[in-house]
């Protein structure tokens, strides 16, 4: 199932929302994360966001991404995509990407984004513009391996979501 514009909303994270989206991880434990990956994600809520966004539809958080700057405000890192399992696959995570690239193309600074993820999610950036620049094994926790990656949109532009 694909959703319309109008049953999707994407908003600023708030402090209330922290345990519906520590949830979100949990669900995705191991099959996208480390568990030991949710202390890290509940420290980067707590103390590490620049700026984070959830996705609703039809009035439910459905996923989360957030924002970060490096270098000065050079590079923007896309940070913790976290999506609900019932809504992968539907276009919503590409949606959420696409808003923060928005974002980040307006700002005059920042000259590359970039991202870093596993083997079990690399497809994804792959598949919306991003090319893999360096993987390190066992980087998150064993088995759970970082590809580095830098958004080119003449490699693959993004998908326009339904």
């Amino acid at each position: 199932m694909t959703y319309h514009s109008s049953d999707i909303h994407i908003r600023e994270y708030t402090e209330n929302d922290k345990n519906t989206v520590l949830g979100l991880l949990r669900m995705n434990i191991p099959a996208y994360f480390a568990p030991k990956e949710e202390a890290d994600f509940s420290n980067y809520l707590d103390t590490l966001i620049e700026l984070y966004y959830i996705i609703e539809c039809e009035g439910k958080i459905a996923g989360c991404g957030g924002i970060n700057f490096k270098d000065q405000k050079t590079v923007g890192v896309i940070s913790w995509d976290v999506l609900h399992p019932e809504y992968q696959g539907k276009s919503l995570g590409t949606r959420l990407l696409k808003h923060r690239i928005d974002i980040l193309s307006g700002i005059s600074s920042v000259r590359k984004i970039s991202v870093r993820t596993s083997q079990m999610a690399y497809e994804f950036y792959k598949k919306n513009g991003f090319v893999l620049k360096q993987i390190e094994t066992d980087y998150w926790a064993e088995g759970y391996d970082m590809y580095y990656m830098e958004y080119q949109p003449s490699e693959a532009p993004l998908a326009q979501p339904a």
